[in-house]
């Protein structure tokens, strides 16, 4: 099976593809999360950077203090690391450790937290879920390196692994037990529960519980795995990985047994405060944003009132348009204005915008010019009596 391909000189191995892919989904339910609990969802975008970078060096360090038996026969060892640190940027020679990527994402998420003055444990709930998600996406790796498999088996759903990625030992065993799988189905699970949970008990939880529930849930599925896993990672002879989920699950039941009984008074009243912090940010917003509303309305109005020369028919009907947010009061356009009695009023009434110099002038060739005369008698003359010489 190949485990990548290749851009000319460059690798692109499945295995960093389904890590990534994992951690955008995670970040969509993250943000997902935090949407429908009114936080901005915009945060998980700046956060995701942190977090992959905190989980990734987290998940290389665990590996290289804790080797799997594998590598110490291969002389893979914590020793050799040390003496040779490039190797440990080689990160697909050994591997990664996942718990190790929790402790460094979280980590991650205290330095941020902290710099951007966001609720650390809120975020972690967010996050929780979609954690779990990414991490059933990667197992998936492991099944393209044919690593993280169990003890041999005959059961229907065994995996085959091939000569080369065979452990010390049974070289001649074919199937084994999908290790990797039965992680990937029991995390997608607990995802499920922890979304069910914090939308079922919402008015019940507190900040963190979703987190605690997380530690809960994933320690005892490992912890239960590791009996069926091949390769452990000893450490003066005991399974550190197996007895890390073991005190990191027992602790995490205390805490939230804990959280619910002797120190609930005072999380509900830190719960209280925080809620009634984010309704009084939420009231602030929106009388700025009912202020800004009222500045642009009035800005329009204006804008629209000065392209409209008073006494002037409005042919586009803008008149019309902004009329009703207008003072019924104001006779804005006086049909009066409209209607002038003669042209110098006119002149006069709409050329306030030119120069003084301008207006004289216009006024004084107006004055200037001659009337109109007409024959009075003209008009008093009877046409018909005209009509009657002409005839006779």
């Amino acid at each position: 099976m190949p485990q990548g391909f290749n851009i000319g000189p460059l690798t692109i191995r499945f295995y960093a593809i389904l890590i990534i892919f994992g951690a955008i989904v995670g970040a969509w339910l993250a943000a997902r999360q935090a949407k429908k609990h009114g936080d901005d969802p915009e945060i998980v975008l700046d956060l995701l950077p942190w977090l992959l970078i905190g989980g990734i060096i987290g998940a290389r360090l665990w590996h290289v203090f804790t080797p799997s038996a594998s590598n110490i026969a291969q002389g893979v060892t914590t020793e050799n690391y040390l003496r040779n640190p490039v190797e440990i940027l080689k990160m697909w020679n050994g591997g990664l450790g996942i718990p190790g990527a929790v402790i460094g994402g979280i980590l991650a998420l205290i330095i941020y937290s902290k710099i951007k003055k966001i609720n650390f444990w809120e975020w972690a709930d967010f996050i929780a879920p979609g954690l779990l998600i990414g991490q059933a996406i990667g197992r998936w790796g492991n099944f393209i390196n044919q690593e993280v498999y169990g003890r041999p088996t005959d059961l229907p759903w065994a995996i085959s692994i091939d000569p080369q990625f065979r452990i010390s030992g049974f070289e001649h065993v074919e199937k084994y037990h999908p290790l990797f799988l039965y992680e990937s189905i029991l995390n997608l699970i607990g995802a499920g529960i922890l979304l069910w949970v914090d939308r079922k008990y919402k008015d019940k939880l507190y900040r963190g519980d979703i987190l605690f529930g997380y530690l809960i849930w994933y320690s005892t599925v490992r912890f239960f795995l590791e009996f069926l896993r091949l390769d452990p990672s000893p450490v003066n002879g005991i399974n550190v990985n197996q007895t890390a989920m073991l005190v990191v699950g027992v602790l995490a039941l205390i805490v939230l047994i804990l959280r619910h009984t002797v120190w609930s008074k005072k999380l509900e009243s830190k719960e209280l405060a925080e809620r009634e912090r984010k309704l009084a940010l939420a009231e602030e917003d929106q009388v700025l944003f009912e202020a800004a509303s009222a500045e642009s309305e009035v800005v329009e109005i204006g804008f629209l009132s000065e392209e409209i020369e008073p006494g002037l028919p409005d042919e586009l009907g803008v008149a019309d348009e902004i009329e009703p947010l207008i003072d019924d009061d104001e006779d804005v356009f006086d049909e009066e204005s409209i209607l002038l009695e003669d042209e110098e009023d006119w002149v006069l009434d709409n050329l306030v915008g030119e120069s003084e110099e301008w207006v004289e002038q216009e006024v004084s060739e107006l004055e200037e010019e001659e009337p109109l005369e007409i024959d009075d008698e003209s008009l008093t003359e009877d046409p018909e009596e005209g009509n009657d010489e002409e005839i006779l």
